[in-house]
């Protein structure tokens, strides 16, 4: 669509309908109108164009869910167990009678349906939030963590151009380096909420399958030991199966990929979820912003960084002097300690978001990883 210029009609102005849909951007709030073709309908006044929003970044396939008939709470709890089974052989090949020996051990938590039940807890501020990532013990834990495993580290940054630092503070941020990876079964979680968490059992039912399909992958991995979140989320990354199936790596090249206990695996799979997900090798995260006194409030609908920077600057949000600027980004209005704070979000913080969708939470990763690199360099 044309952005060149919109010419302003007096009457019978018709909005240009736009599609939504995943992999479309959101339509931008000053959209072209249709002009009317009659000329005497028409006022000379001419308004300049907003430049038009760039590609979204790439992403991979959506991850597979369960269908209706594994799904469907209308269907009897056992036939939806059975259409399971029926499901996850024919889709990844896995033996009917194994599946149905390992669902007759998996156990209903009602704790975990509770847990997912529970009223969120209120929304946090960004100055409320960051002290829980952003602070000595998760810094010095990060440094020393890093110290600990830096030729591994490295190497692995050097392969796929995602810096150390940002892997560790994964890891911090998720699991405290390794210390809180989750105490519930993944195949009770997984079995729990498939079958008795209709919400969300199109998901949760494609993640137990995918756990088999993964166990299949990688026979070494006991689903019946597996521990992890209320969640299914398991190892320092805290993966799911479908992203341990899909997108995990051997870090070593002992032919198999252990993400709960193998750090030169957990290493290369974090970064290879980044790449996979379009991270750009040496490319900035952030830059923090400053407001031009008038400017409007500007609340983009999504993080991707579909926004010119000089669209953004024209709207009053530039990046301040000394920080790094790249083409395209999304703004971020946080509350910090002292008033509102402005962030620039690049393509990199888009892509730590597909890790976990908090906004909040990619820029924790992002400061936390300075941190550790900075801390790491002066030791």
């Amino acid at each position: 669509m044309s952005r060149a210029h919109v010419v302003r009609i007096v009457s019978c102005l018709l909005p240009v309908a736009l599609c939504a849909c995943a992999t479309q951007a959101n339509p931008s709030p000053d959209a072209s109108l249709e002009a009317s073709t009659d000329a005497s309908e028409t006022v000379a006044e001419v308004v300049p164009a907003q430049p038009a929003l760039l590609p979204k970044v790439p992403q991979p396939p959506e991850r597979p869910v369960a269908p209706e008939s594994v799904t469907d709470p209308a269907i009897g709890r056992q036939q939806r167990i059975d259409n399971f089974v029926e499901y996850t052989a024919t889709t990844y090949g896995v033996d009917r009678d194994y599946i149905r020996r390992v669902l007759a051990q998996a156990t209903y938590r009602q704790g975990i349906i509770d847990a997912m039940n529970r009223p969120a807890e209120a929304v946090r501020q960004w100055h409320e939030y960051r002290p829980i990532f952003i602070n000595d013990a998760r810094t010095n834990g990060g440094i020393a963590f890093y110290r600990q495993n830096r030729a591994a580290l490295d190497r692995i940054a050097a392969d796929t151009g995602v810096p150390a630092e940002y892997i560790v503070a994964i890891i911090g941020v998720e699991t405290s380096y390794g210390r809180v990876t989750g105490s519930y079964k993944v195949i009770d979680a997984l079995y729990t909420l498939a079958f008795d968490f209709p919400r969300r059992a199109p998901f949760f039912a494609g993640e137990l399958a995918q756990l088999f399909a993964l166990q299949k992958a990688e026979p070494q991995l006991d689903i019946l030991e597996l521990k992890g979140s209320y969640a299914g989320a398991m190892g320092l990354g805290q993966f799911m199966p479908s992203s341990y199936r899909l997108w995990a790596k051997d870090g070593d090249g002992d032919g198999r990929r252990d993400l709960i206990t193998h750090l030169p695996d957990v290493f290369a799979s974090i970064a290879n979820y980044f790449v996979i997900h379009g991270w750009e090798r040496g490319g900035p995260v952030v830059a923090r912003a400053d407001r031009a006194s008038g400017a409007e409030d500007f609340v983009p609908e999504t993080v991707d960084p579909i926004h010119p920077l000089a669209a953004l600057e024209q709207r009053g949000y530039a990046p301040r002097a000394g920080e790094p600027r790249t083409e395209g980004a999304t703004l971020l209005t946080l509350q910090g300690a002292a008033g509102p704070e402005y962030w620039l979000g690049y393509r990199n913080f888009y892509v730590i978001t597909r890790y976990n969708r908090s906004p909040m939470y990619a820029l924790s990763v992002h400061q936390l990883a300075q941190a550790i690199r900075q801390g790491s360099a002066n030791g």
